[in-house]
């Protein structure tokens, strides 16, 4: 099957949106299908564009097998609302003619990725020319979190919303197949008109053979100089306005003087260089850049206990994606989740809940687990079961084949190439392009020093 992949982010950017969608691009092809990717140059989550690209040139690469082509960008140092509107305008613009170009290609299936909404105009138009079937799989509603987050905010912001929420109504109905990571994500699909027969859940997924408990201490403490007694609380993901990442900084400062609990925050965003100065005092904190994904497993590890903070108007228009490998590293997980929400009913039978933005529920349900070991291993072990049981890539991409086979008339199984073994997982973790400076950072980059 012809697939044509159409997403502002792919690899080498190796936490959120980027990650999955390469890993899904890079298991269809070994699954048989034919794929190919239009794509932004990579920029996230540092919000710069990596080296070894350009901003305002269109490049054509191989990625691990699958040809992606990339078109330019504009990319704020600080992303706010206009300028995050702007940012997503240049790609959606810019990677038309990349669209085009596809064409005579005549693929069977194009599958869009948001965010951005802002590409479905172009997507659709295609589809239709080429007579391909239009899927839309949403990771973040990125109009409710844009004004339900207030990232866009000032005079006339509720005329702008009316308009932009009826203009994502629009477009979702005019999809094939909608997709979102949750069951309440897709509820709230439906909600906005599309059709029940034409939604489908389709969760991210994590290897659970690259990660792993490790039967021995990760090389991060001897990297952080971290005692083999002290209690563990790691936060890896991205800083954005989504994370509540602030809560962070005043838990560790509220936790300052218990000197067997240490805190590794490790990702870039938005919110990284406040984190980093509210920390710099703690002697209780290390913050670390993006790993090579080389590490992830190793940095995951490092954890007895995974924190999740949640700004309470996220409510479901995000389901975290970094939840996939805290359960499978089989550590303790805290989460921030209201109930109702599908954060909450995942997290609630495999880890602790506390309100969002409760920043002293947050530090209590730290300081008992730490005192805990007996606990923090048995929802370890819950976590890791179901990251088994639930979060395989086998049984998510049989479904997702299932209904590719449903829309173009095939089979669900490509009749040739290279397939996965029974019980495969997604790819092996991918190098980073900036590995090479990675142990130096992580050596020198402890904010506490």
């Amino acid at each position: 099957m012809r697939i044509l992949i159409y997403g502002l982010n792919y690899a080498p950017e190796v936490t959120g949106v980027g990650k999955y969608t390469a890993e899904m691009a890079e298991l269809l092809v070994a699954r048989g299908h034919e794929v190919r990717v239009v794509s932004a140059q990579p920029y996230y989550p540092q919000w710069r564009v990596h080296d070894g690209y350009r901003a305002w040139r269109y490049r054509h690469e191989t990625w691990h097998g699958v040809p992606v082509w990339r078109a330019p960008l504009w990319v704020p140092s600080r992303p706010g609302g206009l300028k995050r509107i702007v940012h997503l305008a240049s790609f959606a613009l810019l990677s038309l003619p990349l669209l085009v170009r596809q064409a005579p290609w005549r693929p069977q299936v194009l599958m869009l990725i948001a965010p951005t909404l802002a590409c479905a105009p172009g997507a659709l138009a295609l589809a239709r020319l080429v007579g391909a079937h239009a899927w839309l799989h949403i990771q973040d509603f990125e109009v409710d979190a844009a004004f339900d987050l207030g990232l866009l905010q000032g005079g006339g912001a509720s005329r702008i919303a009316r308009a932009a929420h009826a203009a994502e109504r629009a477009l979702l109905r005019s999809f094939d197949v909608v997709s979102s990571i949750s069951v309440r994500m897709v509820e709230r699909a439906i909600d906005k008109g599309v059709d029940a027969s034409r939604a489908m859940c389709l969760p991210n997924w994590v290897d659970i053979r690259a990660i792993f408990p490790l039967p021995e201490p990760s090389m991060f403490r001897r990297r952080l100089g971290i005692a083999a007694d002290s209690i563990v609380v790691l936060y890896a993901g991205s800083m954005g306005a989504k994370q509540g990442i602030e809560i962070l900084a005043d838990v560790a400062t509220a936790l300052a003087d218990r000197r067997d609990i240490r805190f590794v925050f490790c990702g870039d965003g938005a919110a990284r260089r406040e984190l980093m100065t509210r920390c710099a005092p703690l002697a209780n904190c290390h913050v670390l850049p993006v790993q090579p994904a080389e590490w992830l497993n190793a940095l995951l590890n490092v954890a007895d206990i995974h924190v999740l903070p949640q700004r309470n108007d996220a409510a479901d228009l995000v389901m975290p994606s970094k939840l996939t490998g805290m359960l499978a590293s089989g550590r303790a997980v805290v989460a921030m989740a209201r109930p109702g929400t599908c954060l909450f009913d995942v997290v609630s039978d495999h880890g602790i809940v506390v309100p969002p933005e409760d920043s002293a529920a947050l530090a209590a349900a730290i300081v008992t687990l730490a005192g805990d070991p007996a606990r923090r291993a048995t929802l370890g072990r819950a976590a890791r079961q179901y990251a088994q049981r639930m979060l395989s890539p086998q049984s998510i991409f049989g479904a997702l084949e299932a209904r590719l086979a449903a829309l173009t008339g095939g089979d669900a199984a490509p009749a040739a190439g290279p397939q996965q073994p029974a019980g495969s997982a997604a790819p092996a973790a991918r190098k980073s392009g900036t590995s090479g400076k990675a142990l130096q950072e992580v050596e020198q980059s402890d904010a506490g020093t």
